[in-house]
């Protein structure tokens, strides 16, 4: 397949509305019925498109290969991952960029290969640095000082050398909101370049003999449609690489440029694709190369969002709806759906904007202004603030919300003690289930009825 086959709209690529309008119409997923799906597995439902996540890699991969000779594609585990998902990633031989003992748990589950996984993360623990040396993982990225002592003290007592990148911060402000940028000054990751913090912590990796510093890494946000923030990250983080080798005489090999890719949310909205952003960042670096006589490194993204996000589509059930008159006098349309902020908090933590769209059955109702509201005990427990839906929606109805395959369940909670939603796979008409629903009998085994003990 060729790059330009990404698609860049809101929807996976085998998604299908029969008696298709504006609302909506009969949805089927890679061949799978909505409505079929729903009665199978319950709702709410995260449902994943399997096809088109390989093509999402697979051209992400193919954009890397064509402009890279030497590249690592590294999938970002914290958008979505689970041992099913592992699986796919090493058939497809990418690499797994993992940020906690629980994310590199489920990939060793899964047997993927460990000198394919980076480990990322502001405040490793003991445990989780131990459990990551002792795995053999390919590479553990460092964030502070702190963790360059607790690395490097670990790695010598299991009598290991670690390779190590460093995490800098090139103080590039990028147009997305500010929970997810990751690149400007004041933030709680990496090294910053311009305070001289990042040449500091190199000159301390150097002189650690149980680390081997192979390389340097950013991330400068989430979310990201312009090329111009990853090729003013790209610039200085060469620059970086130029001043490593005029100080120790050697080169640093690989350069992780991190992930950040933005997707769309909305019919308005189109995604960033790897034909558009990675030749620019190409070349930008094979010229600051040429430019201050280095080797061109070993080039490393990490893309989570981008492959995940679209592939997957929320199903909900209404459970009520309600007019509500409004102080200009206008009425507003709330559709309550059996989910909401504990499934995806996206919209209530930063005023993420989504689409919803009938998936039953199609609908030639006047449209009417309306917002789409979870079950919590929340105000703020809103899905979608403002859409245009038709007015004959009803209790029983599905409404389908794509793009929620990267966060959605990641970050899904137990708020008001409600289970999560089950996670499904589909593929040319036969449906998978990878993640089962929680119970509240799950909730309940948390709970322990202990005699208190004194402490000293």
């Amino acid at each position: 397949m060729a790059a330009n086959n990404y698609p860049t709209s809101l929807f996976s690529s085998n998604l299908k509305f029969e008696n298709e309008n504006k609302f909506g119409g009969k949805l089927s997923i890679a061949g799978c019925p909505a409505d079929s799906l729903i009665k199978e597995f319950g709702s709410p439902l995260f449902v994943i498109d399997q096809d088109d996540f390989y093509l999402r890699t697979k051209a992400w991969k193919l954009a890397m290969d064509s402009e890279f000779e030497k590249n690592n594609l590294y999938y970002a585990a914290k958008s979505f991952i689970s041992v099913e998902i592992a699986k796919w990633l090493k058939e497809l031989n990418v690499g797994l960029d993992v940020c906690s003992g629980g994310e590199l748990l489920v990939a060793l589950a899964a047997k993927f290969p460990s000198e394919n996984i980076e480990f990322h993360g502001n405040n490793k623990s003991e445990a989780e640095i131990k459990l990551a040396i002792e795995s053999e993982v390919g590479v553990i990225v460092l964030d502070s000082f702190d963790e360059i002592n607790r690395v490097s003290s670990i790695a010598k007592s299991l009598n290991k050398t670690q390779k190590v990148y460093l995490r800098l911060t090139p103080g590039v402000e990028v147009h997305t909101h500010e929970f997810i940028s990751t690149a400007h000054e004041d933030v709680k990751f990496g090294f910053s370049i311009a305070s001289g913090s990042a040449s500091d912590a190199i000159d301390k990796c150097m002189n650690e003999s149980n680390l081997e510093l192979s390389g340097i890494h950013c991330h400068i946000g989430s979310q990201i449609f312009e090329v111009e923030g990853f090729i003013t990250a790209a610039k200085r983080l060469i620059e970086v690489l130029a001043s490593f080798k005029k100080k120790f005489g050697k080169e640093l090999a690989e350069l992780n440029i991190g992930g950040g890719y933005g997707i769309a949310y909305t019919p308005k909205e189109v995604a960033i694709s790897p034909e558009l952003v990675i030749p620019a960042v190409a070349k930008i670096i094979k010229s600051e190369c040429q430019r201050l006589n280095i080797s061109v490194p070993k080039i490393s993204i990490e893309p989570g969002r981008a492959i995940v996000g679209p592939t997957t589509t929320t199903i909900y059930e209404v459970g009520t709806t309600k007019d509500v008159t409004l102080d200009d006098g206008s009425t507003r349309k709330y559709i309550s759906v059996d989910g909401g902020m504990s499934d995806n908090i996206r919209p209530a933590l930063y005023g993420a904007t989504y689409s919803a769209f009938l998936a039953n059955r199609s609908s030639i109702a006047n449209a009417v202004k309306s917002r789409v509201v979870g079950k919590h005990c929340e105000s703020g427990d809103i899905l979608i603030s403002n859409i245009e839906f038709p007015e004959d929606v009803k209790p029983g109805d599905l409404l389908a919300i794509p793009a929620t395959g990267a966060y959605g369940r990641s970050m899904a909670s137990n708020y008001n003690h409600i289970p999560r939603p089950a996670v499904v796979t589909v593929q040319k008409g036969s449906a998978k289930l990878i993640l089962r629903r929680e119970t509240e009998q799950d909730l309940l085994n948390l709970d322990v009825d202990q005699a208190p003990r004194r402490l000293s």
